[in-house]
């Protein structure tokens, strides 16, 4: 199998990475389900990258229809230490406006039914997620943002709503009073999943309107929400490939020790058929 060290996982409008040399194609199959779809790893400034569209090609799924769990694991499976996801936003700030990106640090789960986590079935395990972005990540992403002379905010709230319709002008007046900076539909369980599996994981969020607590400006649309995605995604992927140089192995990171302290349950307790649905997660913790 090929093996990737860091990942883009593409949200709408970001169907494919430029720059990507010696690309194969892989399909794979997790204890989980399959992903969205085939995964693409080839070469970029050094790194082994992996690239994976979130809603498929062509945009086939919607939000709270993306196996996040089967997208994170295949990641896992190849190898990938780092993940960077591209999410489409709105703004809820009158200084974070339409065309800017923000590097957000924070986040408000607003999702209903979407499964969270990869441990269940006899194996309780509890991470730590207050800081639910790798910071050192983040920052390095805030940084060739501004080296790119791109309009970027180094942290904020994103709060993670269901979809897949936007929200009322009562909701996102409420999330305004509870300090929110942005809102999309994708963050979670994308990041709980990627502290459970022990990976660095940042969001670059594209901001596509102001959401509809902006009285002069129109209801947000798909046709606003695409006309300034396309702009978004082209300072996107200059981002993603000037990022990628800075990246490499070796990282001292405690996103890689998430699970030091996590597991509650004893081994010997779990069940056979949930040891070997989570063995690549957890193996290296497990008494032999």
């Amino acid at each position: 199998m090929p093996e990737a060290n860091i990942a883009v996982i593409g949200g709408s409008g970001l169907d494919d990475i430029d720059g990507l040399s010696d690309v194969e194609e892989v399909k794979l199959v997790t204890p989980f389900g399959e992903p969205s779809d085939a995964i693409k790893i080839g070469a970029l400034a050094g790194n082994r990258i992996a690239f994976l569209p979130r809603h498929g090609r062509g945009h086939r799924l919607s939000p709270a229809e993306v196996p996040a769990r089967a997208n994170i694991y295949a990641l896992k499976m190849l190898g990938v230490e780092q993940v960077i996801s591209v999410s489409a936003v709105g703004s809820m700030r009158d200084e974070i406006a339409p065309l800017d990106i923000v590097v957000p640090d924070q986040i408000l789960d607003r999702t209903r039914a979407r499964p969270s986590s990869f441990f269940s079935d006899g194996l309780v395990v509890h991470i730590g997620f207050a800081d639910p972005f790798c910071p050192r990540l983040s920052q390095a992403l805030y940084r060739t943002a501004q080296e790119a002379g791109v309009k970027v905010h180094n942290g904020g709230t994103y709060v993670c709503i269901d979809g897949p319709q936007f929200s009322t002008r009562a909701e996102s007046r409420v999330y305004r009073q509870w300090g929110v900076d942005i809102i999309g539909m994708t963050a979670l369980p994308e990041a709980k999943l990627a502290r459970e599996a022990e990976m660095c994981y940042s969001t670059l969020a594209l901001v596509t309107d102001y959401d509809v607590w902006h009285e002069a400006e129109e209801p947000v649309t798909v046709e606003m929400i695409i006309s300034n995605l396309l702009r978004n995604v082209a300072v996107a992927k200059k981002v993603l490939a000037a990022v990628v140089a800075t990246l490499r192995d070796g990282h001292d990171c405690q996103c890689s020790r998430a699970l030091e302290s996590a597991i509650i349950t004893q081994w010997d307790a779990v069940p056979s058929k949930t040891r070997e649905r989570v063995a690549l997660l957890i193996g290296k913790y497990v008494p032999e």
